[in-house]
């Protein structure tokens, strides 16, 4: 073997190296702060208010005090209710329309086709918050204000766009031969968007789902304006905000109440994650 193949090898390995420390301590720095929230979570307000969590790991003192507090008190199993109603089927409405849309602006041939993309990326650069103060009062005036599917229409209708942008790029790397092959065994549009688009776009629906989930589920402007006023318990986030503005629930509360706010997206982003990374990827490589 000559030296340079030799020398070519060590910088192989040298890059392979290289990879596996970024990648272990971006790892670290993004479990670093949920295992402190966590450990935040079961301890006592005392140990919290004298000591740093990582202190706990030298001399555990653990209780559950402030998860029971969190639900008594505070009302988490509300707030995850109604974050769940908002979340769940903005996810699903989005993800079912983008992809319907993608595949009529990418297979179909109709009139005012090229108006509709350019419309489409023209909703992209919008920012949704100059349409809340018309849409705040065009909601009052039919009822919708106070809502959950106030929300829903919000969400949906300012992701639908980016949705149809992400999808249609990855239905445009479909080759064409399997649609022709489709047609001549006589397969109509609605068998081809079941039996040809649906499966191999599943990993871009996906990480649309998961991203759209994620901004939903995290959002905390919009049920702040929309469900102003309602009896209804108020979502997550707007609880959170809520809680951390008041100082009589102490800390371990708020951190509890944390905690099971971010273990609902958590274990969505683990499970999924094969998915999400299959999309990205093959959006990348087919758009």
């Amino acid at each position: 073997m000559s030296s340079r193949q030799n020398a070519r090898r060590a910088r192989g390995w040298s890059w392979r190296w290289l990879v596996h420390i970024i990648t272990i301590a971006m790892s670290i720095a993004w479990f670093v702060p949920i295992l402190g929230l966590f450990i935040s979570s079961v301890r006592t307000q005392a140990d919290t208010a004298d000591s740093g969590w990582w202190t706990a790991i030298l001399s555990p003192y653990f209780t559950s005090k402030n998860y029971r507090m969190a639900f008594d008190q505070i009302g988490v199993f509300d707030s995850l209710a109604t974050s769940l109603a908002i979340a769940i089927p903005t996810t699903i409405l989005t993800t079912t329309i983008s992809v319907i849309g993608a595949f009529a602006l990418t297979r179909m041939r109709f009139v005012g086709r090229a108006a509709l993309s350019l419309l489409l990326v023209a909703l992209l650069v919008t920012p949704p918050q100059i349409t809340l103060v018309p849409l705040l009062r065009l909601y009052a005036a039919v009822g919708l204000s106070g809502t959950i599917p106030g929300i829903w229409l919000y969400q949906v209708g300012f992701t639908v766009p980016y949705g149809i942008f992400l999808i249609r790029g990855f239905i445009g790397g479909i080759p064409r031969e399997l649609f022709e092959s489709a047609a001549v065994d006589g397969a109509g549009t609605l068998r081809v968007f079941s039996s040809i688009v649906i499966p191999l776009s599943l990993p871009i629906m996906m990480s649309l789902a998961i991203m759209q989930f994620l901004w939903s589920w995290n959002d905390l402007l919009i049920p702040l304006l929309f469900l102003g006023g309602s009896p209804m318990a108020a979502p997550i986030t707007v609880e959170l905000a809520s809680v951390a503005a008041s100082t009589s629930q102490g800390q371990g509360p708020l951190m509890a109440a944390t905690f099971v706010s971010a273990l609902i997206p958590l274990l969505i982003v683990i499970s999924l994650q094969r998915y999400f990374v299959r999309g990205v990827l093959g959006g990348a490589v087919k758009g």
